[in-house]
């Protein structure tokens, strides 16, 4: 058990060593692999580096490439055009609007990617004046619940891993709870802060911006099109396949449609290679490969026979979420996702709390808490909140939203997650 003992403290270690010296957590998790299984699990290199995930290295680069495409030829752009410029002076309607705009870009393969709408959104907020932190609660909700698609990265590391555990989740099912889970935030804000105002206030304003009511927006180019089609293919396909009980490998439908796409415009997809996110997948690699060595040691079962000890499985599967929420406030949900859900398997192996819902419950709980202003998502909402003056009150609470998040969550996952599943 020693020996076990003393791989789960360098796994953790290295996590503490990333956050102080500011260095890549996958670089040293894949040093930190390579070295554990070598010296203490006794492995060859070999089996090491086999526990490498390639499929999910695929999925990922699959999906950012895609979707750099659809960026490089200035198809997301015209996207959010066209919706803003629908909703025009419906000022009640414009949160929603940024939810499902941040949503629809994060789920384009990198959920940071959302945060091109935050200048946006925190702009329009300030002109139509909408509390900021509405407008923010909008973004970071709208970014969580689209994260979480097939096609973005918290959604193929949360189901992927599962996948490789054995456990029966759903693309679909991590998304559909998702969505739900923040739009139900993102209704607790629209009552806390201001909502209530807009709808009173609802067509009463005469004041207009550019981003919302140009008249001279350009139409769509022929690449465009071609692209928004390729969206909807590869969206349509994921759907017609889970539906189906058939498993989508979403990473080859990517390369599949992303290469009709190149075909098509090669000089986006030239633009598109750039915006590959090699820096996650070395992240994720680097992880799940120290997993991978801790698995063989017999670390991780350990790990879930000291949760099981607990007594009671639905304070092990509290436990567990309260530390994804935690962790994740301060650090990188990514890391928190890749790490956590190995752990979680030995309690779902026990076969007391249902695997597909427990793996959903701390996806969310890892997610909700993002909005912390120590974390990069609230950083980058504090940062873009037009009146410098508003900012210390949006740090204020951003901080206690994503902290209160850490103990809000796990008691809403689990309650209305996990005690049902474990009910039917």
């Amino acid at each position: 058990m020693a020996v076990e003992i003393a791989a789960l403290l360098i796994f953790v270690g290295v996590f503490v060593v990333s956050a102080f010296r500011n260095a890549h957590l996958g670089v040293l998790m894949f040093a930190g692999a390579a070295g554990v299984g070598l010296w203490l699990a006794q492995l060859p290199l070999e089996e090491v580096i086999a526990g490498f995930p390639i499929d999910i290295m695929v999925l990922l680069v699959g999906v950012t490439y895609f979707f750099g495409i659809a960026h490089a030829n200035g198809t997301v752009d015209r996207i959010i055009e066209a919706a803003l410029g629908r909703v025009g002076d419906r000022l009640a309607l414009l949160p929603i609007v940024f939810f499902l705009l941040t949503a629809g870009i994060a789920a384009m393969g990198s959920p940071l990617g959302g945060l091109v709408m935050a200048p946006i959104g925190m702009m329009v907020a300030n002109k139509r004046e909408i509390d900021p932190m509405l407008m923010a609660l909008s973004l970071g909700t709208g970014l969580s619940a689209g994260a979480f698609a097939p096609t973005s990265l918290f959604g193929i590391i949360t189901y992927g891993t599962a996948q490789r555990a054995g456990i029966d989740l759903s693309p679909l099912v991590l998304l559909l709870v998702t969505v739900a889970i923040n739009l139900l935030l993102l209704a607790v804000a629209y009552a806390l802060f201001g909502g209530s105002q807009l709808l009173r206030r609802n067509g009463g304003t005469a004041t207009s911006t550019p981003s919302l009511s140009s008249t001279e927006r350009k139409p769509f180019t022929r690449n465009q099109i071609a692209t928004v089609l390729a969206m909807l293919g590869l969206i349509g396909t994921v759907i017609v396949l889970s539906v189906t009980e058939r498993e989508p490998d979403i990473g080859v439908l990517a390369f599949a449609f992303g290469a009709v796409l190149t075909l098509l415009d090669p000089d986006s997809a030239k633009q598109a290679i750039p915006r590959i996110d090699w820096s996650t997948v070395l992240l994720v690699g680097g992880i799940i490969t120290f997993v991978g060595v801790l698995e063989h040691m017999g670390a991780i079962d350990m790990f879930g026979e000291l949760a099981s000890r607990i007594g009671v499985p639905l304070l092990a599967a509290l436990f567990i979420c309260l530390i994804a929420g935690l962790i994740s406030a301060f650090a990188s949900t990514t890391g928190m996702l890749a790490a956590l859900v190995p752990l979680a398997i030995p309690l779902v192996a026990s076969g007391s709390i249902p695997g597909w819902a427990l793996i959903c419950a701390i996806g969310v709980c890892a997610s909700i808490v993002d909005v912390s202003p120590f974390s990069t998502v609230g950083a980058t909402l504090v940062a873009t909140t037009v009146e410098e003056t508003q900012r210390p009150r949006m740090t204020r609470l951003l901080m206690r939203w994503g902290l209160s998040m850490v103990v809000i969550g796990p008691i809403l996952l689990v309650g209305t997650l996990v005690i049902p599943a474990m009910a039917l």
